[in-house]
C-alpha cells in the first residue's frame, strides 16, 4: 500500500501547486487592489474616475457646492479605535445633521455633489473620509463592516461638540450598507434616527459578482470569486457571501428612504424589490428610470432632490 500514499501525497501536492497556490496569489491581487491601501495617493481627495465625463461632471459640481458655503465649513477629526478619521461640517443652523457616507475609492469631496438637496431641506451636513481614504488614516476597506463604528464616533461627535438633536445616514453603495449595519448596531445612538441609502446592494458577494460579469461577461466566476471572498473574510472578519443588508435589514427600525435605478447593473433591481419587501421598518422607495449606478441625481435631479427633501421634511 505504500504506492497509494505516496500517489495520493503527489495529486494533493499537484492540486496545492497548479490550482490552490494560483488561486490563492490572484485572488489576493484582486482582493489588494480592490480593497487596501497600500499608498497614500490611493484613494485620495480627488476624482476617482477623471476621464469619465458624467463622473467628473458630478466632482466638479459639488466643488462648486463647497466653494460657495465654504464659510459655514468646521475641518472636524474623530478617534475611532486607532484610527484618526477626518471629515468637515458645513453648521447651516440646524438641529439635525445628515452624515454622508460614500463608497468605495471616494474621499469627502466627491460627498459634496449630495449635499444641495439636504442644505435646501434645513439640515447641517458632514461629509466624512472613511478609513483608508482621503486624509483619514487605515489601510483595509472593509465595506461597512468596521467602518460603521466609524459613523458612530461621527454621530457621538455632531452630538455632544455640534450640539445636534437628530441626525439623518445618507449612503451610496458601501455606504448604504454602512448606514444599515450603524443603525442596526446596539451602540447606535437613539438620536440617529433616519437612513437615506442610494443603489444599496443585498451583500458585497452578489454586488462583486456583477461587476465581474460587466467588466468580461465570458470570465469563470470560480474560484477566483471565492478566494477574494476568503481574503475578505480573513482581512475583514465578514463573511460577505450570507452577510450583508438583506440579511440585516429586517432588524431595522428607523425610517428608511430608498433611492434605486432600474439601470442598476450592480444592485439589481429586482433584488432591491425583495430587500424593501424584507424591511419592516417605515418605509418608502422611489424608482428612477435612468441613471447608472451611483449615478441617480445627475440624470434625474430634480425627482431625486425632491424625494430627498420630502422624506427629510417628514423626520421633523
Amino acid at each position: 500500500m505504500e504506492w497509494y500514499w505516496i500517489l495520493t501525497l503527489a495529486v494533493l501536492g499537484a492540486i496545492l501547486v497548479f490550482f490552490i497556490l494560483p488561486v490563492l496569489v490572484m485572488s489576493s491581487i484582486i482582493y489588494t487592489v480592490l480593497l487596501v491601501r497600500n499608498k497614500k495617493e490611493k484613494w485620495g481627495r480627488e476624482c476617482s474616475i477623471p476621464d469619465d465625463e458624467e463622473y467628473k461632471r458630478m466632482f466638479d459640481i459639488g466643488l462648486a457646492w463647497e466653494e460657495k458655503y465654504r464659510d459655514r465649513k468646521t475641518e472636524v477629526t474623530v478617534k475611532s479605535g486607532r484610527l484618526k478619521l477626518a471629515g468637515e461640517f458645513f453648521d447651516f443652523g440646524s438641529k439635525r445633521a445628515v452624515i454622508i457616507i460614500a463608497g468605495r475609492m471616494e474621499s469627502l469631496l466627491y460627498s459634496y455633489f449630495f449635499a444641495e438637496p439636504l442644505r435646501r431641506a434645513g439640515c447641517s451636513v458632514l461629509v466624512i473620509d472613511n478609513r483608508a481614504h482621503g486624509n483619514s488614516d487605515g489601510k483595509i476597506s472593509s465595506l461597512g463592516y468596521r467602518e460603521y463604528r466609524d459613523v458612530i464616533e461621527w454621530s457621538r461627535m455632531l452630538h455632544d461638540k455640534f450640539g445636534i438633536e437628530k441626525i439623518t445616514l445618507f449612503g451610496i453603495c458601501i455606504g448604504a450598507s454602512t448606514s444599515l449595519f450603524t443603525a442596526v448596531s446596539k451602540k447606535c445612538p437613539e438620536y440617529v434616527d433616519s437612513l437615506i441609502v442610494e443603489g444599496m446592494y443585498v451583500n458585497f458577494y452578489e454586488s462583486f459578482i456583477n461587476h465581474m460579469r460587466e467588466d468580461r461577461p465570458e470570465r469563470r466566476e470560480f474560484p477566483i470569486t471565492q478566494g477574494v471572498m476568503f481574503h475578505i473574510w480573513a482581512i475583514s472578519g465578514a463573511n460577505v457571501v450570507t452577510d450583508g443588508p438583506l440579511k440585516r435589514i429586517g432588524r431595522l427600525k428607523k425610517p428608511i428612504l430608498f433611492l434605486h435605478s432600474k439601470k442598476d447593473q450592480y444592485s439589481l433591481p429586482e433584488k432591491t424589490e425583495i430587500m424593501y419587501n424584507k424591511c419592516t421598518a417605515p418605509k418608502k422607495i422611489v424608482w428612477f428610470d435612468s441613471g447608472a449606478h451611483s449615478r441617480i441625481r445627475i440624470n434625474n435631479t430634480e425627482k431625486y432632490d425632491d424625494a430627498v427633501e420630502s422624506f427629510l421634511a417628514e423626520q421633523r
